[in-house]
């Protein structure tokens, strides 16, 4: 508009006014359209950039490209998908490609999947003779493309990564030119003649981890059949399932075998008779079998020959120990408790001996803190990543893998860029392919930056990988295993022991360095309390049973799970899973009980009061002790504590003496202890009914003594009575006689044995001389 000004005041004093006024007329109209082409240039420039993230014309998906490291010689096929995104019919449409200029830094790598504008200047020109017509496109209607051309028709003359876009061009009934409608970029690594200097050792981990799925519930029965939650286990599990794929594509790759115990234990507990709980309380049998059967043994098959480092078992989460745990008298044991289970448990189920020495703490974080923790329990490697243990800014390249930190502990920092590489959604095959070129773009990238130098490399990816970012992984692997600038190893261990970089970071980040996102996500401290708590009363509980084992083992192991890593981002169900393991624990101790006991009457000083122990365990116990306390022991004392020992499934009943001092109500409690004096179960309380001691009671106790008394009175009389008449006529002093009396006073003469003499007093008559008498 000022141009058109200017030229208007240039020829206003030169023109006629009529000619001048019909070359304004003119002039202004030119302006007008030129303006309203801008306008609408402007309105369609935005739509023009599209690509398959939220275009308004075309998106374009880029669901293969293969191979995906190609050579020279190589045809390079390229397959998608172009969608009308748009509200007009798109007319004359075709595919093609465009070779960007070569990347020289990580961080363009990074950049390609997510810049969405077209730009002639870097996404370059359409490749001639390569394009696939599409014709018309309604809008929401997609169409499917595969285009194919020689890796030789590219003329790459350098070796490195380039960026590949597949655009989508054509007409729009609004707009009637051709024009880019919509463009998706991937990547593609390019050296076909191999490293031009030393190949990178890259090391894969391939993590067998699950979420918790086994309690220490079982079945009340001697078999001690377990009780699953759920059956989810057995569909990852089955043909197709995410571990059932991680195994068989493991087995076919170079890698390192990563591996919680417990999942291995959880499965072949699957491979018997199991139940799994329903949601109305019942039980029914487990399907799983066959499936569990069948993946532990493709999983020995699998590993046969391959380093199977064993993560802890249970997998505990190291941070949350660290950060929550410690403080918390006895939780850090449960660490060491776990890494003694893991070897024993993947020697015994695979027949493999485990490296039992490596800690992996959720996605590599490290603190001082975390690594205190980790080497507390044996560990004297750590798997950390390097966007936590990062080098110095201005780092030309990736260091080896491997560095000292102190005390004899070796820090494996696995690559950020690399171990991340396959997070996300990639069920959608765009995004798995991208992911899969990304990571050989990233992987060619180090090998560039110091090809001189050779380096050894760890990726580390997520836990529990699903299924698409599995076969992501798998695709990837397969393309590094041409060799061409890279060297795979499977053995973890060989690379913690390569000598590291003099210039690569050994300082271990503070505390206050560990990331909010994942801080956010540990378990608190009053987990570890709860924990700690059911970790007391089985430690209590254990010494009574004669058959320990039984209950120590499952609840143990179940104890361990409740600090597992796979609880992250899932409290509730933490807190479930906690307070379920706590449950079971108080009905297995419930089952050894006192039998309720109705009030007692006592009808003496002294008595013997019976309580009933009830063993509802299937197993003895023995080492268990019954006390009786009176409340008021100046009215009632009870004799001391009494030794119960009872077989499984049978009662007892224990005696205890009592000795009563006064009437009344007395209120006595007993409770179960351990050897040690810990309690058992809850205390039952009676109440003992005193009423044996009153006046009436004492008087009818006396009036019985003095009738014993005077019964034994009689008899000694009786008896000494009987004695004094046999001396009286035997004797010499008998009735006076003698030989100087010689008198006779008429009567006759007593005669021994005669009746009447014996009778006494008794036969009413006078008593003669010389006659003792005793009454």
């Amino acid at each position: 508009m000022a141009e058109a000004a200017e030229f208007q005041e240039t020829f206003r004093g030169t023109t006629p006014p009529a000619a001048f006024h019909r070359m304004r007329s003119v002039l202004t109209l030119l302006a007008v359209l030129l303006v309203l082409l801008g306008v609408t240039e402007f309105s369609a420039a935005p739509t023009a950039h599209a690509d398959g993230t939220g275009s308004r014309t075309v998106s374009v998906s880029i669901d293969s490209l293969t191979p995906i490291a190609p050579t020279q010689s190589d045809k390079i096929t390229i397959s998608g998908t172009v969608t009308n995104k748009g509200r007009s019919t798109v007319s004359a449409g075709h595919v093609g490609l465009r070779i960007g200029g070569l990347l020289s830094t990580r961080s363009e790598i990074d950049d390609i999947g997510d810049r969405t504008a077209f730009s002639p200047g870097t996404d370059g020109p359409e490749l001639t003779g390569h394009t696939q017509k599409i014709g018309k496109l309604q809008p929401g209607i997609s169409r499917e493309f595969q285009l194919t051309v020689p890796a030789k028709d590219l003329n790459l003359d350098r070796d490195g990564v380039y960026p590949l876009g597949v655009s989508f061009s054509g007409q729009t009934t609004d707009q009637q030119y051709e024009r880019v409608l919509g463009i998706r970029r991937t990547l593609l690594p390019w050296q076909p003649s191999g490293a031009e200097g030393k190949k990178t050792k890259v090391t894969f981990l391939w993590p067998l981890i699950s979420d918790t799925h086994l309690t220490a519930r079982t079945e009340s029965d001697q078999q001690q059949t377990p009780i699953f939650p759920n059956d989810d286990l057995a569909a990852e599990l089955a043909p197709g399932g995410r571990l059932q794929q991680m195994v068989a594509l493991g087995k076919e790759l170079h890698v390192t075998w990563v591996i919680d115990p417990d999942l291995l234990a959880t499965v072949e507990a699957m491979t018997k008779s199991y139940q799994v709980a329903q949601p109305n309380g019942k039980v029914i049998p487990g399907r799983g079998q066959a499936v569990a059967n069948q993946w532990l043994s493709q999983l020995q098959s699998a590993v046969s020959g391959k380093e199977i480092v064993a993560l802890p078992f249970g997998d505990p989460d190291l941070a949350s120990l660290a950060h929550h745990g410690a403080g918390v008298g006895g939780a850090l044991s449960h660490l060491q408790s776990a890494t003694e289970l893991a070897g024993v448990t993947v020697d015994t189920i695979l027949q493999v001996k485990p490296r039992t020495d490596f800690a992996w703490p959720v996605n590599g974080a490290i603190d001082s803190t975390i690594v205190q923790v980790a080497t507390s329990a044996g560990a004297h490697n750590v798997i950390a990543r390097s966007d936590s243990l990062r080098e110095p800014d201005g780092s030309p390249y990736a260091p080896t893998a491997a560095r000292q930190i102190g005390g004899g502990t070796t820090a494996v920092v696995a690559d950020a860029r690399l171990s991340t590489a396959f997070e996300g959604d990639l069920t959608r095959a765009g995004e798995a392919s991208l992911a899969v070129q990304r990571f050989l773009a990233q992987s060619l990238m180090i090998n560039k930056q110091a090809p001189e130098n050779e380096r050894s490399i760890v990726v580390a990816p997520q836990r529990m990988p699903t299924t698409g970012q599995a076969q992501a992984m798998a695709t990837a692997l397969g393309g590094l295993s041409a060799g061409r600038w890279t060297q795979p190893l499977d053995d973890l261990s060989a690379a913690a022991k390569t000598k590291p970089d003099p210039a690569a970071s050994r300082r271990i980040p503070g505390p206050g360095a560990y990331p909010d996102a994942l801080r956010a996500q540990e378990l608190p401290s009053e987990a570890f309390t709860e924990i700690q708590k059911a970790q007391d009363e089985l430690s209590s509980f254990k010494t009574i049973l004669t058959s320990p084992d039984r209950v120590v083992i499952p609840f143990g192991s179940a104890i361990i799970r409740e600090m597992s890593t796979s609880w992250r981002g899932d409290p509730a169900g933490a807190s479930d899973f906690r307070a379920a393991v706590q449950s079971y624990l108080s009905t297995l101790q419930n089952h050894v009980k006192l039998v309720d006991k109705s009030d007692a009457t006592l009808s003496g000083r002294s008595a013997t009061i019976p309580v009933t122990v009830k063993n509802g365990l299937f197993q003895g116990i023995d080492h268990l002790y019954l006390r009786l306390e009176s409340t008021q022991p100046n009215r009632l004392k009870v004799t001391d504590k009494q030794p119960v020992k009872i077989d499984g499934g049978h009662s007892q009943s224990v005696k205890f003496e009592t000795r009563a001092y006064a009437n009344g109500p007395v209120t006595v409690k007993a409770q179960l202890y351990t050897a040690d004096g810990q309690q058992v179960g809850e205390p039952m309380r009676f109440t003992v009914h005193v009423t044996s001691i009153t006046p009436m009671v004492l008087l009818v106790i006396a009036g019985g003594v003095l009738l014993l008394v005077l019964a034994g009175l009689r008899i000694y009389l009786k008896r000494k009575r009987s004695g004094n008449r046999d001396g009286a006529g035997n004797g010499p002093e008998a009735g006076g006689e003698g030989p100087s009396d010689g008198g006779d006073d008429g009567g006759e003469p007593e005669r021994p044995g005669d009746p009447a003499a014996d009778a006494g007093t008794g036969s009413g008559e006078p008593s003669r001389p010389g006659e003792k008498v005793e009454r």
